[in-house]
């Protein structure tokens, strides 16, 4: 299988040709093409001839291509989008420029060159044509280029079909020897019934030379621009953008080629010290610890390994940490790892917090800056600042009580961060929350905010007084999540000091600790070391007998329950009678007060009947669901329906169904699934992390050495060594000649596939 993806940081253009007004700025963006197709939109920068944007962009290339393209438009003061210029790099060309910071000219943008360039034709058929305003109406153009021109012919007109079968046969006169200097064309069409004319999809030229001395030439061709013979355009005209693009192709062989590879980096968690396995040592070689991650998050989910993966290299981090202010703060292979793990795991999960928030911030706006130097004649500073303080307080409540929709690998991952943590810092009372808070508000909550449009919470860059309320809020909110003791030392902006004062309250700060992101964790897979039963909640409420059919206030007792990670118990005293085992729980809803005409009551569904139980108030009753709902949330048989009435007089109240056992009418609310599933292909991950160890191979070699070297000798390591860190040389050397070994034979399979397979592909072959 070959699999491609792009990688591109759109720096910066210059030397924009200035508008032709008074004002001569430019508000620019920019985008970029798979030949035609836009797949990423960059922010607008406003009143700028050389705009910085700073964006990366990643993408997976689902389908062949031949160009990509960045276009860089001008929006004018009625909104409307012009383009500028493009940049247009060929599919074999992208190594040329693999991973270096070039410079482009822009080039005009004509509509006869804007063809869909990856489509495949011959006379007889075509494939892949693009639709144009929602329709494919094609219809081919043939003529022969000579001496003397012929007359075009064309094919009948397809309906609704991009892949048109035409066959149909055009005869030229060819007098003596024209032939060879002759050229056949095909032009593809779109008819359309609009007064501007058909649409022109591309075209080919095939010298009757090609033909050769069979007679017989049977192709395929990619179609092509149309040369308008326009003028040709001075290269420093439009200007240039400033590009650096990373293009891989991924051949990805048989799961069976990467077993040696695949189960070595596996067992990373399980190697003692974490330094010396092999997802480790990638980390190490790498140049930049992100490259690393990728791979690894997705091949430890892929294999759901990712716990004890990243509990194993946090526990070392945190061991290695001298100061608790800066756990975790910096760009480690940890750090990074769960960033990843966040984005993969966390999607759904920011969608159901924020999304409905952002969208009313960027719908409504209402102005929200607080700086002095940048407010407007028109706009009042309290009534800013109280705009903005409504929108970061709603955001932050919706912050702290989202625990029970956060996805349970997630929690795991936190509830070992906070371990850990709490272990090796046993002084500082706030090392466990801000172990969590560090990821969960300033890596995952903040930078969503931030930029709404890389985590899919919006299609496109906020408008800029969006962005800046946007930026406000999410500053903000790193500083409430930080747990900062000082507060006015949060921020080098006074304003931004004096705008926190708001919320320079202790219940901010218990919010933070108190939130089920940081208490109430799900510890199903945590090693028995840590999974010891301890207590989350206990409380009197009043519950309902059990196999009770009949409605009487004598079925309402009241009981003490309590509830820790592994069971859920409730007695007449303080004493153990009656238990429900955690894996027994199905599902925690809230049970409707028609039925018994009581409030704040909810259910506890067991595989054999339902538990009614009814609490104080509704904030308790929140609490219980909430809490019950995800220490149960891992449990394999739970529900995906429930009856939101009581069973009574033999039928179900809310559906009337007469049988206690049928399955329930309406839909669980209870949050997500425990096990995301995440569309990874685990060869094509394993096949990543053979080209970075292949790539990064002296570094390999040269850690081999610096192991050598450090058994060899007890004395202060060499300098060419010291950006390693190797705990235990002996065992780092074993994982690195396994590694090697596994690379060097990957290395041969794929160049015997290489030469056996590839050949180079040129247009007009079969």
């Amino acid at each position: 299988r070959q699999l491609q993806c792009i990688i591109t940081r759109l720096t910066t253009a210059k030397n924009i040709p200035p508008y032709p007004g008074p004002n001569r700025m430019r508000d620019c963006y920019c985008t970029v093409n798979l030949d035609q197709e836009e797949v990423f939109r960059t922010k607008i920068i406003e009143k700028s001839l050389c705009p910085f944007y700073g964006e990366d962009f990643y993408c997976e290339i689902p389908r062949s291509f031949r160009h990509l393209s960045f276009y860089i438009f001008d929006r004018d003061v009625f909104r409307r989008d012009s383009s500028i210029g493009k940049v247009a790099v060929k599919k074999e060309d992208l190594q040329r420029y693999h991973g270096k910071d070039t410079w482009f000219p822009l080039r005009h943008v004509s509509a006869d060159s804007e063809v869909q360039v990856f489509s495949l034709c011959s006379v007889l058929e075509c494939q892949g044509l693009p639709i144009v305003n929602g329709q494919c109406d094609p219809y081919a153009a043939v003529s022969l280029l000579g001496p003397s021109r012929s007359e075009a012919k064309k094919t009948k007109v397809k309906r609704k079909t991009n892949n048109p079968q035409f066959d149909e046969t055009f005869y030229f006169e060819v007098r003596g020897g024209w032939c060879y200097l002759s050229t056949v064309r095909v032009d593809l069409w779109n008819a359309s019934n609009l007064k501007f004319g058909d649409e022109f999809l591309g075209g080919v030229r095939v010298p009757l030379r090609a033909l050769g001395q069979a007679g017989v030439h049977d192709a395929w061709y990619f179609l092509q621009p149309r040369d308008n013979g326009g003028k040709p355009v001075k290269v420093d005209e439009l200007g240039s953008l400033r590009l650096n693009i990373v293009y891989t192709e991924d051949h990805v062989f048989p799961s069976d080629h990467y077993g040696p590879l695949r189960d070595l980096m596996l067992t990373s968690a399980n190697v003692k010290p974490v330094s010396a396995s092999a997802a480790h040592i990638l980390g190490e070689v790498c140049r930049e610890k992100q490259e690393a991650a990728i791979p690894l998050v997705r091949l430890f989910l892929h294999y759901g390994n990712i716990l004890p993966f990243l509990s194993a290299v946090a526990h070392a981090e945190v061991n290695r940490t001298q100061d608790p202010n800066t756990i975790f703060r910096g760009n480690s292979l940890t750090s990074k790892c769960i960033d990843e793990t966040m984005k993969l795991a966390g999607n759904h999960y920011l969608q159901v917090t924020l999304r409905s928030m952002i969208d009313e911030i960027c719908t409504d706006h209402k102005p929200c800056e607080i700086d002095p130097v940048k407010l407007k004649e028109s706009e009042n500073l309290e009534t800013n600042r109280e705009n903005l303080r409504q929108y970061v307080d709603r955001i932050f409540n919706m912050i702290t009580t989202s625990g029970v929709r956060c996805p349970t690998v997630m929690c795991d991952i936190f509830f070992s961060l906070r371990e850990s943590a709490a272990t090796r810092f046993e002084v500082d009372q706030d090392v466990r929350y801000t172990a969590v808070s560090s990821f969960i508000f300033l890596r995952f909550f903040a930078p969503a905010i931030l930029s709404p449009n890389l985590f899919q919470l919006r299609p496109h860059h906020p408008d800029p007084a969006t962005s800046r309320t946007l930026t406000l809020i999410s500053k903000t909110i790193q500083t409430l999540g930080s747990l900062a003791k000082s507060k006015s030392a949060s921020f080098k902006e006074t304003y931004m000091a004096a705008f926190y004062d708001y919320f320079n309250e202790q219940k901010y700060g218990d919010a933070v600790k108190n939130t089920s992101l940081s208490d109430y964790l799900s510890w199903r897979s945590l090693p028995p070391s840590v999974n010891h039963p301890f207590l989350l909640l206990s409380r009197f409420m009043i519950k309902r007998a059990q196999g009770r059919n009949r409605f009487g206030m004598k079925n309402f007792k009241k009981r003490w329950f309590r509830l820790t990670n592994h069971e859920f118990t409730y007695h007449k005293t303080k004493g153990n009678d009656w238990r429900i085992p955690i894996e027994n729980i199905l599902a925690v809803e809230r049970l409707e007060e028609e039925s018994f005409k009581m409030k704040n009551m909810f259910q506890v569904i067991q595989p054999e009947r339902a538990l009614y139980i009814q609490a104080n108030n509704c904030v308790e009753a929140r609490d219980w669901i909430d809490i019950l709902t995800k220490v149960s949330q891992c449990n394999r048989k739970r529900l995906s329906t429930y009856h939101p009435s009581a069973y009574l007089n033999g039928h179900w109240l809310c559906c009337k169904m007469s049988a206690d056992t049928e399955p329930g009418c309406t839909p669980c609310t209870g949050g997500l699934p425990a096990n995301i599933q995440l569309d990874v292909d685990g060869d094509r991950e394993a096949e990543r992390i053979y080209c970075l160890f292949s790539t990064y191979m002296d570094k390999l070699v040269n850690m081999q050495e610096a192991c050598g070297s450090r058994s060899v000798y007890d004395g202060p390591e060499q300098e060419e060594y010291s950006c390693f860190l190797i705990d235990d040389p002996r065992e780092t050397y074993k994982t690195l000649r396994v590694i090697i070994s596994s690379v060097q034979t990957l290395e041969q399979q794929h160049t015997k596939y290489k030469r056996d397979m590839f050949r180079k592909t040129k247009i007009g072959s079969q």
